[in-house]
């Protein structure tokens, strides 16, 4: 037991010699100075501010490219469009307000009277039926069956004339 102290003791005097002060760090001063000698470094200026300029969207009013294109029989515009033109005087409808791409039809009803078609679209479900219009480009409802809505657009050609161009909404199965 005695030898296990001696020996303890022995290493504890040697970790402490150890732990004595030198200059062996002489080399380390030296470069450490040299290092605080040299001339600071400078810092790069702030990249300039960039100006956000707002961007305004215009061909809101333009078909969507996601959908597919309308074919029209030219003799059919042509014909069409002396005769076919937009009611201006008439009262707008709550769901002319709103792009007819955002309604889906979700079902149908019907009753002794009138058959009615579900919409889902521009804030709730609404039902339309056979004569009611929807959409910005007077959309009028012409016919209600249990695999979609038929529905008649007006859609200026640009030239000053108007042609119809037809439209179905598809019912969206599983909604």
């Amino acid at each position: 037991m005695k030898r296990s102290h001696y020996m303890l003791i022995a290493v504890l005097a040697l970790g402490v010699a150890g732990c004595g002060s030198s200059d062996s760090f002489a080399d380390l001063q030296a470069f450490m100075d040299e290092v605080r000698s040299r001339p600071k470094g400078s810092i790069e200026p702030m990249p300039k501010e960039v100006v956000y300029e707002p961007f305004t969207y215009v061909a809101a009013a333009l078909r969507s490219p996601f959908q597919p294109p309308v074919t029209i029989e030219l003799s059919n515009r042509e014909a069409g469009s002396k005769g076919v033109q937009p009611d201006e005087t008439r009262v707008k409808q709550f769901l002319e307000g709103f792009n007819i791409e955002s309604f889906v039809m979700v079902g149908t009803l019907s009753n002794d009277a009138s058959n009615y078609a579900l919409l889902r679209g521009g804030d709730g479900v609404h039902r339309v039926r056979v004569g009611d219009y929807l959409g910005g480009n007077h959309g009028r409802v012409t016919a209600i069956t249990s695999a979609g809505i038929e529905v008649i657009e007006i859609v200026s050609d640009g030239d000053g004339g108007w042609f119809e161009r037809p439209r179905t909404l598809a019912l969206q199965e599983r909604s």
